[in-house]
């Protein structure tokens, strides 16, 4: 099959055209499906596809199916992307609450699904006295996400406790990626693109549920004390120059509440930006990028971006 890049004109029924033949395919698949509902930001474009699968099996099946023939994205929940305006080719899948369980083990193994929130994942340890994976409350996304990018806050990351992870191929195969060989380096992974991370095992260690929580409290507040929790923003947006820290090196450079369109530096934490309420894509994108330019000129640091951004300008 030939992919134009461009996006189908309707949504799936008998007599629209589909990616792949959907006899059998248990999920959702919807043409031209809207995207900014589904990030932090609440801007961008379509996707041409979007596919939400039943289940594991669901997923390995319409990938098989698919073959490589058009580009897949995974989607977690969002909130560390921009989806530019024009829409995302090929195919976005979405792993929803069949891939969001959370289990432990006597060795203080946590299993959990490519679709679990870091906040469950960490709150679920903390009820089997498992210590270490605290941090995870403070990352705004989903295990397949953080596993992807090493995500981290609060001094550890995830390459700091990730056992393994279990990915399926854009060509449907499956394989089990042991951490060390994921290359893991800041904020970087050698996870391939299109594969969908669909399961992870993190190491913790004993601990006492008390303490435990005590410690994601703090995180916790920390967080609500330092960040724009409450805008539509997309969590850090530069990665920290090493020795540096990103949002000084934007304070410094006079970034603090700079806006463009409907984007603004936020004024709490100018390591944010925000839609402060009909910001396009592009407004976010082209502030950041201005943002770089302004702290370039001003301190010969070259910011770069923490924040994926991808699809059609």
């Amino acid at each position: 099959m030939n992919d134009t890049g461009s996006a189908p004109a309707s949504e799936v029924d008998g007599a629209v055209s589909t990616p792949v033949p959907i006899e059998n395919i248990r999920g959702k698949l919807t043409a031209d499906a809207p995207l900014a509902k589904l990030v932090w930001f609440k801007a961008g474009g379509n996707a041409d596809w979007l596919f939400e699968p039943a289940d594991r099996a669901d997923l390995v099946d319409f990938l098989e199916r698919l073959g490589g023939q058009l580009p897949v994205m995974a989607l977690g929940l969002g909130s560390n992307m921009i989806i530019r305006d024009g829409g995302v080719p090929g195919v976005v899948v979405k792993l929803g609450k069949p891939f969001a369980q959370v289990e432990t083990d006597e060795n203080c193994v946590v299993t959990c699904g490519g679709g679990a929130h870091g906040i469950l994942v960490s709150s679920t340890a903390r009820d089997a006295g498992i210590a270490g994976l605290e941090f995870l409350r403070g990352i705004p996304g989903t295990v397949g996400g953080f596993v992807r990018m090493n995500g981290g806050a609060y001094g550890r990351e995830v390459s700091d406790v990730l056992i393994d992870c279990e990915v399926i191929l854009p060509s449907g195969d499956c394989i089990v990626l042991p951490a060390a060989d994921l290359e893991y380096t800041y904020r970087h992974s050698a996870i391939p693109d299109g594969a969908v991370v669909v399961q992870a095992r993190f190491q913790g260690t004993p601990g006492v549920p008390e303490e435990i929580g005590a410690e994601m409290d703090r995180i916790a507040e920390a967080r609500e004390n330092s960040q724009p929790l409450r805008t539509k923003t997309g969590g850090s947006t530069f990665k920290n120059p090493e020795g540096r820290k990103a949002w000084q090196l934007v304070d410094d450079a006079g970034c603090r509440g700079l806006k463009m369109g409907g984007a603004q530096v936020s004024e709490k934490h100018t390591n944010f930006l925000i839609n402060t309420g009909d910001a396009t894509s592009a407004d976010i994108e082209g502030l950041g990028e201005e943002v770089k330019r302004r702290v370039y000129e001003n301190s010969g640091v070259q910011l770069e971006w923490e924040i994926q951004r991808v699809g059609r300008p």
